[in-house]
């Protein structure tokens, strides 16, 4: 793919001719409380230009065990046994779920593929060895993201290892020196000060930093905004990257 920078928002924040006509890329947040609006997935595809990149998460089916309130979220109920779901179990329950994820990305003809674990998905040694089975079940990683929120950044090491041997990129946010891995870079930024701060306005400072950062990579790399100033922030880093 080469070198380029890719900046867009995690979601649309306003209408989305706006964000097809300023920005490079959304990641579609819809798919990871259910994808199966194969539908609508395809008419954003088809109606946005052919250079505008959609990239998306999966669905929290593969990721997140049961919670009464994101199943909330859910348009009709899954089959099977609940506590089969999610946390990467070898399940026919979350191969369904990851079937349905692949189906909602060959609508979008999503880039990348983002795995956002839950922080009670710990770094131990079961929890692991249940990422890496799923990773070596899967037919390819290319186009594949893996979000570890919670400790796992107490284990660099770990985490620098599973994407070289997986070639799974892992999503990080080097302004909070969580440096991103893999063969393409993929920053998710959720506001300053804390784990999350959805209502953080980054600063010129930061989007300064991130664009001197921008030196540093040498490989495909996408910035995803994820803030209710996202749109804003994004436009104003595209700006600052002469991308205008």
């Amino acid at each position: 793919m080469g070198r380029r920078v890719i900046v867009g928002t995690c979601g649309f924040q306003k209408a989305r001719r706006l964000h097809y006509r300023d920005l490079d890329a959304v990641e579609v947040q819809q798919t990871f409380y259910d994808p199966r609006d194969v539908d609508r997935l395809s008419l954003w595809r088809s109606e946005a230009p052919e250079s505008f990149i959609f990239t998306m998460k999966a669905w929290m089916l593969v990721t997140h065990r049961y919670n009464k309130r994101l199943w909330r979220r859910l348009k009709e109920e899954p089959p099977g046994d609940y506590s089969s779901y999610g946390f990467f179990q070898d399940t026919q329950e979350v191969w369904w779920a990851w079937g349905k994820t692949l189906e909602a990305a060959r609508a979008l003809n999503a880039e990348v593929i983002v795995l956002q674990s839950p922080p009670s998905f710990k770094p131990s040694k079961e929890n692991l060895a249940k990422l890496e089975a799923f990773l070596s079940k899967l037919d390819t990683r290319a186009g594949l993201a893996w979000e570890p929120r919670g400790d796992w950044w107490r284990e660099p090491e770990v985490l620098r290892r599973i994407s070289n041997e997986w070639g799974i990129a892992v999503v990080g946010d080097p302004l909070k020196s969580r440096e991103p891995m893999g063969e393409i870079v993929y920053i998710r930024l959720h506001g300053m000060g804390g784990e999350v701060n959805y209502k953080y306005k980054y600063t010129d400072e930061d989007l300064r930093l991130l664009t001197a950062k921008m030196e540093e990579y040498d490989r495909r790399t996408y910035i995803m905004f994820n803030n209710i100033h996202a749109y804003e922030d994004a436009v104003r880093l595209k700006r600052l990257l002469g991308k205008e």
